[in-house]
């Protein structure tokens, strides 16, 4: 693999509470998930970050979610098709109106915690999801986790599916990520996950956590803009998939 993107979770301070370091972080990455407002994220916080990600030259992703500010989009929400469908269009055009003041505009799409999670095995959510893409604009790639429902049901309907690696999440033996409420789900070592990165860019594999080897490929890695020490570690994957001879740049 000569290049791969680089992405972040980003957007998600609301008021005066402050998540992540957003400006830090879109000196690093080469593509931003922004909050949609449903999970995180209120109006002068995303246009500000999507005319951050403009002036560096950072595509920008709508990161769509169940409407759950409260519980930050990690509880799952039974919802029926059209309308999980029409919260997600909802969402788009939000951010898709702030992006345009900002100078910039919305280039595809990624569920964010629960709803990201219900989508590798949730026919129905999936499709939904997909949908709603496909309403808005066919065009808007895609983004998830290798072997989901949600990249399945994307080709099915033409949109293109890009499946993604985290950086900073464990993995079970099955491929999906370990949730976070279970031991070895989150990862702080900037050796250990950058190491990762170049063995699953190199050949193709992650280790799981109980040690058995997972076939993983992704044309994006992404570092939770919340992790403890999020912009040194996507500092430390940059400069490893570079010393490596990989190009970091926007799918």
């Amino acid at each position: 693999m000569s290049r791969i993107d680089l992405n972040s979770d980003l957007g998600e301070s609301f008021g005066r509470w402050t998540l992540g370091d957003d400006e830090a972080m879109l000196g690093v990455v080469t593509s931003a998930n922004v909050a949609c407002g449903y999970h995180a994220g209120d109006a002068t916080t995303l246009r500000s970050t999507c005319a951050r990600a403009a002036a560096n030259g950072v595509t920008v992703g709508a990161q769509v979610s169940y409407r759950d500010l409260a519980g930050f989009g990690r509880r799952f929400i039974e919802m029926d098709e059209s309308e999980l469908a029409d919260d997600v269009v909802y969402q788009l055009g939000a951010l898709e109106g702030l992006c345009r003041v900002a100078g910039t505009t919305v280039r595809y799409v990624k569920p964010h915690g629960a709803l990201y999670n219900a989508v590798v095995h949730h026919r129905e959510q999936a499709r939904a999801v997909v949908a709603a893409v496909r309403d808005y604009d066919p065009a808007l790639p895609v983004l998830g986790l290798p072997g989901s429902e949600l990249l399945r049901a994307a080709e099915a309907a033409g949109l293109r599916a890009v499946p993604e690696f985290f950086v900073d999440r464990g993995y079970t033996p099955e491929g999906t990520l370990v949730p976070r409420s279970q031991p070895g789900a989150l990862l702080d070592d900037l050796d250990a996950v950058t190491a990762r990165v170049l063995r699953m860019v190199t050949d193709g594999v992650v280790e799981a956590v109980d040690g058995s080897h997972v076939r993983a490929t992704a044309e994006s890695v992404c570092v939770h803009g919340d992790s403890p020490g999020a912009v040194a570690m996507a500092l430390a994957v940059r400069d490893g998939l570079a010393s490596a001879g990989v190009e970091l740049r926007a799918f």
